[in-house]
């Protein structure tokens, strides 16, 4: 399903009512949310809006487990940390247990630090089947998702649920969960906003279906929901109008 939103503060309010929902419903159901958190510009605002009233006092924050699509290998403190971005616009300001809080940590080298994470996520998932309540996903203006980059080879992935990413251009490693662990989710939505997002999106909501060139079209929900959420900017090259 695609929603259109006239801009970014609408979009935020829109997709922070989703997180609200669909924890309230995780934790009357099944006694806890899970949720994965995206990097990027878009999504923080919605973040802010989660750690202000009256949002903020509607959360079971005590019940809600946070994890991370994706990191780059750089410090927790850096400021192109994903896990730095969320602590400072909503993890911080919001009485979560820290030990509910599981960013992706990277020590020596990103293949460790996937192989870490992966046992993080099969210990907390445990014998159940590993289903987040919901997952939250940015789009690249190369079509990439999380750290899943055309043409890299993780986009292949069917047995781990992380993987390590080298990506080239910026001559850094990068950690992400991989299609199949992201697809199993109750709720997949991607925040996208920006007229410089309009042409990928067209192409990834549109366009012939060419994962390996556009790897946000692999994400799929096997046996959950598919949200879009957009602003007019980024529709404005969408032949079809939500």
């Amino acid at each position: 399903m695609t929603w259109v939103y006239a801009d970014l503060e609408a979009l935020s309010h829109a997709a922070a009512g989703i997180w609200v929902q669909q924890a309230r419903q995780a934790v009357h159901a099944r006694g806890r949310f899970s949720v994965v958190l995206s990097g990027g510009h878009t999504p923080q605002r919605m973040y802010e809006l989660l750690a202000q009233s009256p949002l903020r006092d509607r959360v079971p924050w005590a019940q809600v487990h946070v994890f991370w699509g994706d990191e780059r290998c750089v410090p927790s403190d850096d400021s192109r940390s994903n896990e730095h971005m969320a602590r400072q616009a909503l993890l911080n300001l919001v009485p979560i247990p820290p030990g509910q809080v599981h960013p992706i940590q990277y020590a020596r080298s990103a293949q460790e630090a996937a192989e870490q994470y992966e046992v993080v996520l099969r210990t907390f998932f445990k014998d159940l089947e590993p289903r987040f309540d919901l997952v939250l996903l940015g789009l690249g203006e190369n079509g990439h998702t999380a750290s899943l980059f055309p043409e890299a080879s993780v986009l292949d992935e069917q047995e781990h649920w992380v993987a390590e990413v080298y990506v080239a251009e910026q001559d850094l490693y990068r950690v992400t969960l991989t299609p199949p662990l992201i697809n199993q989710a109750m709720l997949v939505a991607f925040l996208v906003a920006g007229t410089a997002k309009a042409p990928v999106l067209r192409k990834v909501l549109e366009g012939p279906f060419d994962p390996h060139h556009l790897p946000a079209q692999l994400i799929r929900p096997t046996h959950g929901d598919l949200y879009w959420l957009i602003d007019q900017e980024a529709g404005s090259l969408m032949r079809q109008r939500a």
